[in-house]
C-alpha cells in the first residue's frame, strides 16, 4: 500500500470510530506501531484534527470531513458479496434497506467496476428461516436501537415456559440459528436466548442505560472467558463415551456416539456426531455445542 493511501485509510478509520488505538490501526493496516505513530504525527502536522496520543488512542474532532475515494473493483465486489450473504438472513425491512443501499452504490460506480461487482460468481442459498423468527428479529432490533426493555415468553432448555424482562443488547447469527444477548432481570445475569424459543416479545415503555456488568462489552468479555475453558455441562454430557481430540485428528475407529472436539486454539468444545445416513468411517458432522453465556 502506498503511503498516501495508508494516510487516507488512517483518516477513514479514525473518523469512523469513537476511539481508535494504535494497535487497532496497525492491525487493520498491517504495519508496525511505529509506522502508525509516525503517520498520525504527520497528519496532525498537516492540520488534520486528530486528538489523542500514543498509548491512549485517537479520535477525530467534530466538523472534519474528507470525501471518500471511489470504490475499487475489489471493494465493490466485497460489498456485493456482503449483501448477498446477509440478505437471506436478515429481517425483511433490513434486507430491503440493504438491497436499496447496494443499488444506490452500484448506480454511481464506473461501468467497469459495476460490471465486475455484478458478475461476481458468489451467491448465498436462501435459508429457510422461519417467518416468525425473521419478524422477531425485527422486533428485537428495534428494541435494541431504542434501548427499551422487552417482556418475553421463553421456553428454556428443559421445556419450561418462563416470563422474562430483558435488556436486549445484540443479536447473533450462528449459521442456522439466531440468538439474543441480553441482561435477564429474572436471572440477574447475562444470557443468550434462541429466537426460535421466544414465543412472544412485547416492547415495554421502560428504557435502560448501561450499567457495569450488564453491557454488550461485558457480554463479549464473558464469551472470551468461557471460551478458555470447557463448559461443565458439555463435559458431563459426553463423559464415559467421548474422546478428547484435536480438531483435525481422525478417530481411531468409527463409532456412532458423541465425541468432544477440542479446537487447538482454545478450550471451546464442540460435539461431533457421525451422520446416520453415512457408512461407518465416512465422515463426521460437527455442530457447535456452545452459543455464548448460558442459554436462557
Amino acid at each position: 500500500m502506498r503511503r498516501a493511501d495508508r494516510l487516507f485509510q488512517i483518516v477513514q478509520l479514525v473518523r469512523g470510530r469513537r476511539l481508535s488505538t494504535a494497535a487497532f490501526l496497525a492491525q487493520r493496516l498491517q504495519v508496525s506501531l511505529r509506522t502508525v505513530y509516525r503517520d498520525v504525527a504527520d497528519l496532525q502536522a498537516q492540520g488534520v484534527p486528530i486528538d489523542g496520543a500514543a498509548g491512549v488512542g485517537y479520535r477525530m474532532r467534530a466538523g472534519f470531513d474528507l470525501p471518500p475515494l471511489m470504490f475499487t473493483r475489489d471493494e465493490a465486489q466485497a460489498l456485493m458479496a456482503s449483501v448477498r450473504l446477509a440478505e437471506p438472513r436478515l429481517d425483511a425491512p433490513l434486507a430491503a434497506h440493504a438491497e436499496m443501499a447496494l443499488a444506490k452504490i452500484m448506480a454511481v460506480l464506473p461501468p467497469a467496476t459495476r460490471a465486475a461487482a455484478e458478475s461476481l460468481a458468489l451467491f448465498a442459498v436462501p435459508e429457510r428461516v422461519d417467518p416468525a423468527t425473521r419478524q422477531m428479529l425485527a422486533t428485537l432490533r428495534t428494541a435494541i436501537e431504542a434501548r427499551r426493555k422487552l417482556q418475553v415468553a421463553y421456553v428454556d432448555l428443559q421445556g419450561r415456559n418462563t416470563q422474562r424482562v430483558l435488556r436486549p443488547l445484540g443479536c447473533f447469527h450462528w449459521d442456522a440459528t439466531w440468538t439474543l444477548a441480553a441482561w435477564c432481570e429474572l436471572r440477574q445475569a447475562l444470557r443468550s436466548f434462541r429466537l426460535d424459543r421466544i414465543q412472544s416479545a412485547r416492547t415495554l415503555d421502560e428504557t435502560f442505560r448501561d450499567e457495569a456488568g450488564c453491557t454488550l462489552a461485558d457480554f463479549f468479555r464473558a464469551v472470551e472467558a468461557e471460551a478458555l475453558q470447557p463448559p461443565r455441562h458439555l463435559l458431563h454430557h459426553v463423559r464415559g463415551h467421548a474422546h478428547v481430540r484435536r480438531r483435525h485428528e481422525r478417530p481411531r475407529t468409527p463409532w456412532a456416539g458423541g465425541r468432544l472436539v477440542v479446537p487447538t486454539e482454545c478450550w471451546r468444545p464442540q460435539i461431533a456426531f457421525r451422520r446416520p445416513d453415512r457408512e461407518p468411517g465416512a465422515g463426521f458432522m460437527e455442530v457447535a455445542g456452545w452459543l455464548g453465556p448460558a442459554l436462557g
